[in-house]
Parts: C-alpha cells; structure tokens; sequence
C-alpha cells in the first residue's frame, strides 16, 4: 500500500483482513464507505468534568481517572444530556503502518443534531487527528450542544479516513480539475481549497434554513424520520437575502452552489476565517467520491452548513463565503461510490435536516 492518496473501501477492507483495524466484535461491512470507516460507540459512557486531551506520552485511561464524575452502562440506551461531556470508548482499535495516518470527523448526521464529536486517542495532542503508526484504543469525546440525546452501544456517531502520504490538491491542481470535472456550478472561488457560499435567497419561497429550539424532548438516534421539525426547530424565513445570527444559536443553512467530488477524489469541508465573522461553520466534514456526481446519481449537491455564532450578533448575508472543501486525491478509486447504490442518505440533497426529523 504505497500508493499515495486516500484510502478507497477496498483498501480499508484489506487493512480489517491485515488487523491494522481490528474490533470486538468484529467491523460491519456497512461500516465500510467509499473513503472512510464508520467508529461504533462501545458499550460504556463516562460522564467528565471537562473536554481534555490525554497529552504526549500519557493514556486516555489515566486521564479518565482524573476527570471521570460517574459512568454509564450503553447497552439497553443512556440519555446524554444537552450541554454535559463524555467520553465512550470505541469498538474499533488500530495498529496502522508506519507511514499511515488517519483524521476523523463527525458524521453528516450527527453534525446536523449539534451533537460535538470528537476522537481521541493516546498521547493525543490533537482532536480528530491520529499519527502515523498509531497502536491503541479509540475514543469519542460527545458534548450534544442542542437536544439531549438517546444513544446505545454499536452507533456510529464519527468516522475515520485514512491517507498514505499528502495528496491535497495545489489551487492550480483544483482550477484544472474543474475545467475538466466541473466541481460547482458556476465560476469557481478558489483559494486554499474551492471555496463556497452561504444561499439565502431561494428559487423559490422563502425559507433558508433552521434554527434550535432552546427547550426540546430527548432525539432517539435510532428513531429516523420520526420526530417533528417543528418542535425541535424554528424555522428561518428571509426575503431581502440576509439573516441576524444570534449568539449561542446553533443554525442549518445551505451552500449557494451545488458541488461535485469526482470518483477519483475526496473533499474536506474545512471552516472559513475567523476574521471574516463571529461564526463556525460545520461539524461534518467528511465529502466521499462520487458526492453529487453523476455517475453516482446526483447532479450537484449542496452542502448543508451548520453554523453556530459566537461572541456578537453577526449579519450573514447571501452569497457570502463561509468555507471550502480541500480536495484530495484517492490512492484508488472506490469499488462503490457515494449515492444510491450505498443508500447514502444525503445526495442529490438541498436544505435538509438530520434524518431523525420529518
């Protein structure tokens, strides 16, 4: 495996074979994507004081020791509740390559819930980013910001992509590959990464996006399409093309342009300057090949955008950019691409909301 890139599925399932990621019990097929590897949450919850990193040199048991308030058994269900901090250790271990490295990421649904997801590991310095060579345990850190949420052991809340070396694509690179895979749909803002907008002012009606509800019931994970918008979220209606982002709030908007990720690439939803305003964008970040491409069924998708204001009140207007997608190359490309054929439940997607709510 010296082929420079993201790994593909296949590869992915090559490295279970090899033990370089072993579980108990042992890994799902469908946990395999077409560019990453869902993490299942283990059958224990630890309830901490803080967020932490365990710190070079130094286990996330020993730091657990230290931070821990009680546990929780996730076997039959446990509620976590809005605002508190957990840490779950995952099913998943890795024992990677020298030269392998891997980051982790929210999944798309679990962004759209506020649900704050982050890996950790031993001797962690970083969130979300595992060294090469990495030998341990996996865990996630869980802060649900929005809505209190009911989870079990065996869900997937983040996942993992693996890459052999650097193969994000230069400006130049993206600005080629656009002329011969068109990646928006219209002129291109590329800097750094393709950069990308914030839509509000729709085709048609109104309505451009949601905001949380400060008082809310329990989300069931499990519960998919189950839960009335309405009393989890209020939604965002403009018709001058601009929004008043509160502090705290916690928001789900839409890219102005629709984007495309070719079969032989993966993309990286990463959050604009600061400097540009008092907001985040994203929690989810992860584009897999074939997102809104049409050889996987779609024809440009947008990318939902999940925003939360910080310090002052801030006015979002539309067209405004609020983040890019940093493209890279795949070490092969995916026996299976996002879309139908996989059930993903997002392309060919627009405004949209996390799929436990109808």
């Amino acid at each position: 495996m010296t082929k420079t890139g993201v790994l593909a599925a296949q590869q992915l399932r090559q490295m279970i074979t090899q033990g370089a990621i072993h579980a108990t019990p042992a890994i799902l097929p469908e946990q395999v994507q077409p560019a990453s590897l869902d993490l299942r949450l283990g059958t224990m919850a630890y309830r901490v004081r803080a967020s932490f990193l365990a710190g070079k040199g130094r286990p996330v048991a020993e730091r657990l020791a230290e931070f821990e308030m009680h546990r929780m058994d996730m076997t039959d269900g446990t509620v976590l509740e809005k605002g508190c901090v957990y840490v779950i250790p995952l099913m998943e271990r890795l024992a990677l390559p020298a030269g392998l490295s891997a980051v982790a990421n929210a999944k798309s649904s679990t962004g759209r819930l506020d649900l704050l997801t982050r890996l950790i590991t031993d001797g962690g310095t970083e969130f979300d980013r595992i060294p090469d060579g990495y030998d341990g345990p996996l865990y996630a850190e869980v802060c649900p910001r929005s809505f209190s949420v009911l989870v079990r052991a065996g869900q997937r809340l983040n996942q993992i992509r693996f890459r052999h070396g650097q193969a994000v694509l230069s400006d130049a690179d993206l600005a080629a590959l656009h002329t011969v895979e068109p990646l928006v749909d219209g002129t291109p803002v590329i800097s750094e990464g393709l950069g990308f907008s914030v839509d509000l002012r729709p085709t048609t009606g109104d309505l451009v996006g949601y905001r949380a509800k400060p008082h809310t019931g329990v989300v069931d994970l499990d519960r998919i399409g189950h839960y009335p918008a309405a009393e989890f979220w209020e939604e965002i209606r403009t018709l001058d093309g601009r929004i008043i982002l509160d502090p705290g709030a916690f928001y789900i908007l839409v890219s102005r342009e629709a984007v495309t990720i070719p079969p032989d690439y993966a993309a990286e939803m990463a959050p604009y300057l600061a400097m540009v305003g008092e907001f985040r964008v994203h929690y989810a970040g992860f584009f897999d090949p074939g997102f809104g491409h049409a050889a996987a069924g779609g024809a440009g998708s947008r990318g939902v955008l999940e925003v939360r204001c910080h310090e002052a009140p801030f006015v979002l207007e539309h067209g405004q950019v609020v983040g890019r997608l940093v493209y890279e190359r795949m070490a092969e490309r995916p026996d299976a691409l996002y879309g139908e054929k996989i059930a993903s439940n997002y392309q060919g997607q627009g405004l949209k909301l996390a799929k436990q709510f109808r």
